[in-house]
């Protein structure tokens, strides 16, 4: 058996400075609330809606264990829900990166999510039937963006 990805589409978000929750047991937990942004692809165009967060657990072992939520309101008025974990590969130009507000590329870092998309609407009902994978980057101005692959 052959898994192939076909792409779907990419987005970015904005992201509020971090709330520095602490070094706990688990590692380093940070907060950041999502601002706003925007979604471009074949099928699916729109903005990132503000009010959703990246709940990041950085461990010991120098990689962030990414959470996220966020919505998507497509261009022609549909909503959609969007959960990801992932893991963000902290080495050096990460943390320069989020250290100066600049940014990497995608092969900088091992930046990969797998995000899950729900909707009610019946003319995005392919996203509730579809597995994804994305790569990440960090972008310069606090952001971050993704390329999305729908697994065929």
């Amino acid at each position: 058996m052959s898994v192939e990805l076909a792409y779907e589409f990419g987005f970015w978000a904005q992201l509020a400075p971090p709330v520095d929750v602490g070094a706990g047991p688990s590692g380093q937990r940070l907060f950041f609330e999502v601002t706003g942004g925007a979604v471009t692809g074949e099928r699916l165009n729109g903005d990132v809606l503000g009010g959703g967060g990246d709940w990041v657990l950085v461990g010991p072992d120098g990689f962030g264990r990414v959470d996220v939520r966020l919505q998507f309101k497509t261009h022609d008025g549909a909503s959609i829900y969007v959960q990801y974990f992932g893991l963000l590969e902290i080495n050096q130009t990460v943390a320069q990166a989020l250290a100066t507000g600049g940014g990497t590329r995608y092969e900088d870092q091992y930046f990969r999510t797998a995000p899950r998309l729900e909707t009610g609407d019946s003319r995005y009902l392919w996203v509730n039937e579809s597995v994804f994978l994305a790569r990440g980057h960090v972008v310069e101005g606090a952001k971050v963006e993704y390329e999305v692959y729908r697994v065929l």
